[in-house]
């Protein structure tokens, strides 16, 4: 009868011998969940910023493709700079949470001559001729334990100008 005493345990009434092990599991398993849950929401930032630098330069692209030197459709916007109005176009469509600053958003665009059938394009800006667009977008985590400095998102678009 003495082992019998020895192997058994008393628990008192109300007492729980396992008590605060959950709150400790808890505090040790806190910071990765949080590490995986900010990290998360920071690429997901980084994903929204590539997809508007690709749609941009789309965008930037097709608008100006529609404006060139024989366009009389748009009478305010017709024949436009391409280096001066597809930047202003492409930085007014940029959504919330995109930094226009000229240090984060760079914004190119220019005429160019069409690969193949280059005698289609007689003076640059006439329909036949294309343009152009390359934007830059230097993106930066913010949190703290994401790697340091900017990463340059670029994206480039080639149109045919059709008027």
């Amino acid at each position: 009868m003495s082992e019998r005493r020895k192997i058994r345990v008393t628990i008192r009434a109300g007492t729980n011998p396992f008590r605060g092990t959950a709150l400790t599991e808890f505090a040790l398993i806190l910071p990765f969940l949080l590490t995986g849950i900010f990290g998360v929401i920071e690429f997901g930032r980084a994903l929204y910023t590539y997809h508007f630098v690709s749609d941009a330069a789309r965008e930037g692209s097709r608008w100006a493709s529609v404006r060139g030197n024989r366009c009389t459709a748009y009478p305010e916007f017709c024949p436009i700079t391409p280096d001066v109005d597809v930047p202003k176009y492409v930085k007014s469509i940029a959504p919330p949470g995109i930094d226009t600053s000229s240090r984060k958003l760079l914004v190119v665009s220019f005429w160019v001559k069409p690969p193949g059938n280059r005698n289609a394009c007689r003076k640059l800006g006439d329909p036949g001729c294309a343009v152009r667009v390359q934007v830059t977008y230097n993106f930066s985590f913010v949190l703290p334990f994401l790697p340091k400095g900017t990463f340059p998102m670029k994206s480039s678009s080639e149109l045919i100008v059709s008027q």
